[in-house]
């Protein structure tokens, strides 16, 4: 599994890298979270909203921080 939290840096930004992280450690999945800063990359996944969260490719959440429990139900 991979998962990608796109975003340039800015507070929610973050606060979504760590909400996906912690949510990552409750649900024990032996994964791999990797932060996007790079614009181009993002655009890619044809995202012009940050934070997203990109899981296998699929975009699940853009422009907001997700929930912890929705993290979770996504990577389950």
């Amino acid at each position: 599994m991979e998962i990608k939290v796109l975003g340039a840096g800015c507070p929610k930004c973050k606060h979504a890298e760590k909400v996906v992280r912690e949510a990552v450690e409750a649900s024990g999945v032996d994964t791999q979270v990797e932060k996007v800063t790079d614009m181009m990359e993002i655009a890619r996944y044809g995202v012009f909203g940050t934070p997203a969260v990109v899981i296998d490719g699929d975009v699940k959440c853009v422009g907001k921080v997700p929930k912890k429990e929705d993290v979770i139900g996504w990577i389950k």
